[in-house]
């Protein structure tokens, strides 16, 4: 048995700058591609960090579950139910999702996990990355599923550094006035990618033991454009192997590896590799890394 992506959604621009609509809709985009029905998503985990006007209750996953259109129908006490939360750990969010995504499929009771991911300015009047802000809006969805195949996900391996956060995110309480939610401070230390690095590298080995290289794509996290190629160099992995999101809006942080795969899948650019390995990297700084086996 395995677990394995059934389908993704991705959703970025247009007229919102919502997380919330935009994660809504990645989410239906990924049910209409799987052809299911929303009663068949029995969990729903949103990985997302940054939300709309910094929104802190309720969960900002129930905010999506009703965006997409899951589970809101109860005519009888018959009717399926689906769980949501929120799980959050920056970057590394996505790959604990899975984590949390395998345990729930391989014990059984529901047919589908539902992981959403994204972030926005949560003063919701900009989309792009910027020196104070460097994370773009952009949500995505990937849909699991299990599988009497070969294909899906091996075990998460994670890896955490020593010292105190590479960054840090907060409100500013002394400063923020009346507009504490449509404020947000981003610092990072001046070594920042390369705190980050060096933890992504030990995940990503503990992934790889044992492993040939040559049919392995990679797929990381993009807190800058050239990490994912840092990152393929320190592993001994062919660049031409990386697989990136569009980031000509910036880094798309918790959403970067589902929009990756997602651009991977729609434009064919998988063949030929047996595997992906999914790094996440985070302010922690922490990682995370798992293989995920394709389909023959």
């Amino acid at each position: 048995m395995g677990i394995r992506i059934k389908a993704t959604g991705t959703s970025r621009g247009g007229s919102t700058n919502s997380i919330v609509e935009h994660s809504g809709h990645a989410a239906r985009i990924s049910l209409e591609r799987a052809g299911i029905g929303p009663e068949q998503v029995g969990v729903l985990i949103n990985a997302g960090v940054f939300r709309d006007s910094n929104t802190v209750e309720p969960a900002v996953s129930a905010l999506i579950q009703k965006a997409a259109g899951i589970g809101l129908d109860y005519h009888s006490k018959d009717d399926p139910r689906t769980f949501s939360f929120d799980l959050m750990n920056g970057a590394v969010g996505v790959l604990n999702a899975v984590q949390v995504a395998t345990a729930t499929l391989a014990a059984g009771g529901v047919e589908h996990v539902l992981i959403v991911s994204g972030d926005t300015h949560p003063s919701l009047e900009r989309f792009a990355a910027d020196d104070e802000f460097p994370y773009a809006t952009a949500g995505a969805a990937l849909l699991l599923e299990r599988t009497d195949d070969h294909e899906g996900f091996g075990p998460v391996h994670t890896a955490t550094g020593p010292g105190g956060p590479a960054g840090e995110a907060y409100v500013d309480t002394a400063t923020m006035g009346t507009v504490g939610r449509s404020l947000m401070t981003i610092e990072r230390v001046p070594d920042f990618t390369d705190r980050l690095l060096e933890v992504a590298v030990q995940a990503a080995q503990a992934a790889l033991a044992g492993q040939d290289l040559s049919g392995i794509a990679l797929i990381a996290s993009t807190p800058s454009p050239e990490f994912p190629k840092l990152l393929a160099d320190a592993l001994g992995i062919d660049q031409d192997s990386v697989r990136t999101p569009d980031l000509s809006d910036g880094d798309p942080h918790t959403a970067a590896l589902p929009l990756a795969y997602d651009r991977a899948v729609a434009g064919d650019t998988l063949g030929g590799f047996s595997q992906v390995l999914f790094v996440a990297a985070g302010a922690g700084p922490s990682a995370a890394a798992v293989l995920y086996r394709l389909a023959a």
